[in-house]
């Protein structure tokens, strides 16, 4: 099958013809092979405008789009572009169906390289291809795009709001997913984890779909948890477990410190030095040694080990599949929770 032929069968371009075919000059140490593009007789051109078809003004230098690479090489059409003299919009450069705007690449190849962006990363994807970083990462840009052009924002009822460390510095970026059964995606990304970042997500949500959220699940950075309170009040706010257990270890964390201190200014043994990680780690989770440690000191009358009990008794928390329970039994946990941090100062 012949080159011309396989282009006609996979471009849609009706008002043009590929014409010849030859070598090229090599690009990026690599053979080419150039295609010579015209425009079918008696074709008019589209104003990129208004895209009505206009009477011709002139044409443009000839100018190269890259295509898909085959058999090796790397393919070009070469093709001047035409003016055309708009009664509406004035002299404009004509619209190509393989291409938009300044684009260097086909519409084809920008979708061929972010298909394969998924999958590997951009530099990979460059050497692969023969193609560079800069082409990779404008096609992703061109599908992020067109995909946000065409998300669908209706029957979104659960969200989940986290940051992402992108750089070094504490450089952050808060991100929102849409977390409901039958949907799980990316919806917004903000510069930043401060307050005004996130009400900017509210402001872009609009007002019609915030009412419509049922549940929005975050971390307990207090940024987040005010604009929640302010945006979308009737919501149910879930606290993911890991920063909730997080708050308890370090109170629990901060009295064995504490214990420890004292125990050294009484002139006791200094049992609870070295011992942060047995109180910490989850039961299941401690090496032998670190058992037989625990054992021991839960037979002695300290306030960490108080703290360590209580900590495991919320745990039981997790456990309950029916939300009356649940309930129910929360006022007690939250009590659990208040002598933990209580103790710790």
């Amino acid at each position: 099958m012949r080159l011309k032929t396989i282009l006609n069968q996979t471009l849609n371009c009706k008002s043009f013809v590929f014409k010849k075919c030859r070598s090229g000059s090599p690009v990026r140490e690599c053979p080419t092979i150039e295609v010579e593009v015209v425009p079918r007789k008696g074709s008019k051109a589209i104003c990129s405008g208004c895209n009505q078809a206009r009477p011709g003004y002139d044409s443009l230098s000839p100018r190269h789009f890259e295509h898909i690479p085959i058999w090796g090489f790397l393919v070009f059409f070469v093709y001047a572009l035409r003016r055309v003299d708009c009664p509406e919009c004035g002299v404009k450069v004509e619209v190509v169906p393989w291409a938009k705007g300044k684009n260097q690449l086909t519409e084809s190849y920008s979708w061929f390289l972010a298909n394969w962006a998924k999958r590997l990363s951009w530099n990979e994807v460059g050497e692969c291809f023969r193609t560079t970083w800069h082409h990779v990462f404008n096609s992703v840009k061109m599908a992020v795009e067109w995909g946000r052009e065409r998300m669908d924002l209706s029957n979104i009822s659960a969200i989940g709001v986290d940051e992402v460390l992108w750089h070094r510095g504490h450089k952050y970026l808060t991100v929102v997913y849409q977390i409901d059964h039958h949907c799980k995606r990316l919806l917004w990304i903000g510069k930043d984890r401060k307050a005004e970042t996130f009400q900017k997500f509210f402001e872009w949500f609009e007002e019609k779909r915030i009412k419509k959220l049922k549940f929005i699940c975050s971390d307990m950075w207090k940024a987040y948890m005010n604009v929640i309170a302010i945006n979308a009040g009737s919501a149910l706010h879930i606290l993911d477990r890991f920063h909730i257990m997080a708050h308890i270890s370090k109170a629990i964390n901060r009295v064995r410190n504490q214990e420890v201190k004292k125990l050294k200014n009484d002139g006791e043994q200094p049992i609870l030095k070295k011992c942060k990680w047995i109180f910490l780690k989850r039961p299941e989770n401690l090496t032998v040694s670190q058992e037989q440690k625990l054992a021991e000191l839960l037979k002695q009358n300290l306030k960490t080990v108080k703290s360590y009990l209580l900590k495991e008794d919320f745990q039981r928390l997790w456990d309950y599949v029916s939300p009356y329970w649940a309930i129910l039994t929360s006022t007690s946990r939250e009590i659990i929770l208040l002598r933990i941090t209580t103790a710790a100062y």
